[in-house]
């Protein structure tokens, strides 16, 4: 077994060139970590470093495979069977259709190893199909040949599946809705949509039925977006295919489930954390979007200023302590908390996370899912990593008196602890944990800093233009234009680009409070939040909202953007 979490098609070419004495484990392990570095994929490194050949490689898993490697070099390609494939399931899949014979349909695929191409093909198609192994460059220039961007499009599905056929499903026949999860144009049908979210960057996909209609939105940069609405009657076979596809029992659906679907599109690896939630008129589901090739771990990726990457950089080195990271859901907590590890992961320490779930994982950092409903909470999980002799621990959100005072015994007793908290500034942090119930000596006594943040979107660099703020604006803002010095505002105008929504991307704004003599005095003293704030403005704390301005007289967001997240 690989020593370091690969991906499936990675994991089979590993164990491939070790059971042929291509590769030892220690150069497999090197070059798997350097696709992270580097953006490419496991078998282009393998070509680079000179461990084996590309054609080679190739060979190889044909041999494995019982199949040959296809090459379009020197081929005329048989025009005849493009149109046996529809283009999404071409560009999904990535596989070219090369010819057919005797009923069977040979498809040149540029990750053969992919177990779905057999397990699903075959249904989509409706005909027998046999894999070949084809350079994947070739593949991808047949595939723009032979089935150009804008192909088949979800409104095209919608009319194949014939929106007019009102069966009625038998919802208690766990056949019947097998059948209609692998239906050919359903499955097609979702992959499309999973396809356009992640074109799109979108972080969430929402599937949502209503009395009268079924809903489905991309949340992109944070807002959601609705696509044209499909019939009604397809909610519960698309439902049922995203459930069959994450594992989840499609029969239930009196309670939540979650699940997990794994996929690679473009030869990206791709991660679907799937939630369903039973309601009036059917099952809500909700899928977050993980694409771990445009995860960059990294403080210095997330926007914040030298100030506070500095302090945050020295607290992350202290022994022992609690620094908290403090915003609504999705407001990049998660993100920020990874980073902070990527930082202090050194083989000399030992770090332990408690997550729920776990959303990347981290070479050399031992992660827990928590799973309440078996037992392991925060708190137990916490509890746990005392006796592990750990040096660092990172829980994912203190979200009870038990797990608050897990965390402070852990700081008491030599461990530098990581987490989050619902509030919505810094100093907020402070009062909440003595709202728990926490004494406030044990909070003065062990918290060293307190980071709140919130995603804001960025203004569109293709359509971005000056205009003057009205005195509303800035009042609402809390400056004047002396201040400012006069300096024009920003705004999207709207385009293709960003959608016209005068929007692309993200940004976060911050506000750092550092815990000082002073504000240990006041947290004893049971001091409101406002006290604890102006203290630390005193002594330098930019607050949100001013990290905000910053951002507007710079060009990055818009005034309408801060005064939503900053009020």
């Amino acid at each position: 077994m690989p020593s370091v979490d690969v991906d499936p098609e990675a994991s089979m070419i590993w164990h491939l060139l070790l059971d042929h004495g291509v590769a030892t484990e220690e150069q497999l392990e090197d070059t798997y970590e350097d696709t992270q570095i580097l953006n490419k994929s496991f078998a282009q490194l393998l070509n680079n470093y000179n461990i084996i050949s590309q054609d080679d490689l190739l060979k190889l898993i044909a041999e494995d495979l019982g199949t040959e490697v296809y090459t379009f070099k020197h081929k005329e390609a048989d025009v005849t069977v493009v149109d046996l494939v529809p283009p999404d399931t071409a560009r999904f899949y990535g596989i070219v259709p090369v010819k057919e014979e005797d009923g069977v349909l040979y498809l040149a695929a540029k990750e053969p190893l992919n177990n779905k191409l057999t397990d699903e093909l075959p249904f989509i198609l409706g005909r027998e199909i046999r894999i070949l192994v084809g350079y994947p460059g070739e593949i991808d220039e047949m595939i723009d040949q032979f089935y150009p961007e804008g192909g088949s499009t979800i409104s095209d599905i919608i009319k194949e599946i014939d929106a007019s056929n009102e069966k009625t499903l038998d919802l208690d026949n766990i056949q019947d809705l097998e059948k209609a999860a692998n239906d050919a144009p359903i499955v097609r049908f979702v992959n499309l949509i999973m396809q356009q979210a992640i074109k799109d960057k979108a972080s969430d996909i929402h599937f949502e039925p209503f009395s009268d209609e079924f809903r489905i939105r991309y949340r992109i940069d944070g807002a959601l977006y609705e696509i044209a609405p499909p019939p009604k009657n397809l909610a519960i076979p698309v439902i049922s295919r995203i459930k069959v596809m994450s594992g989840l029992n499609i029969a239930e659906r009196r309670v939540p489930q979650d699940g997990r679907i794994e996929l690679r599109v473009n030869r990206k690896p791709i991660d679907l954390r799937v939630s369903t939630l039973p309601t009036r008129y059917g099952e809500s589901v909700v899928l977050r979007v993980l694409d771990r090739s445009v995860v960059n771990l990294s403080l210095d990726s997330l926007g914040m200023n030298d100030y506070i990457k500095s302090n945050i950089r020295r607290l992350l080195k202290r022994p022992n302590g609690i620094f908290v990271v403090t915003g609504p859901t999705g407001s990049g907590k998660t993100t920020t908390l990874y980073s902070g590890l990527r930082e202090i992961n050194v083989v000399e320490d030992k770090l332990l996370t408690a997550e729920d779930p776990v959303e990347y994982d981290i070479e050399g950092i031992m992660q827990v899912p928590v799973r309440e409903q078996v037992g392991m909470t925060f708190a137990a999980a916490l509890r746990a990593f005392l006796r592990q002799d750990p040096d660092r621990i990172m829980v994912g959100e203190i979200r009870d008196v038990e797990t608050a005072g897990m965390a402070i015994q852990a700081s008491l007793t030599g461990h530098l602890v990581l987490s989050t908290l619902h509030t919505n500034d810094a100093a907020g942090a402070v009062t909440r944990l003595i709202d728990m119930g926490i004494e406030p000596f044990l909070i003065s006594s062990t918290m060293i800093g307190v980071l709140a943040q919130r995603l804001i979107r960025r203004v569109c660099t293709k359509c971005r233009e000056e205009y003057i703020p009205s005195d509303e604006e800035l009042q609402m803002l809390g400056v004047t234009r002396e201040e400012i010095n006069n300096r024009p505002f920003f705004k999207g105008r709207g385009c293709e680009y960003c959608n016209n929504s005068g929007y692309k991307g993200r940004v976060g704004i911050f506000e750092l409070l550092l815990v000082s003599p002073a504000i240990q005095a006041l947290v004893n003293q049971r001091k409101p939040t406002q006290f604890i704030k102006e203290q630390a403005m005193k002594e330098g704390m930019v607050t949100m909202r001013q990290d905000g301005i910053k951002q507007i007289l710079d060009g990055i967001t818009t005034a309408k953007e801060v005064l939503q997240y900053t009020m």
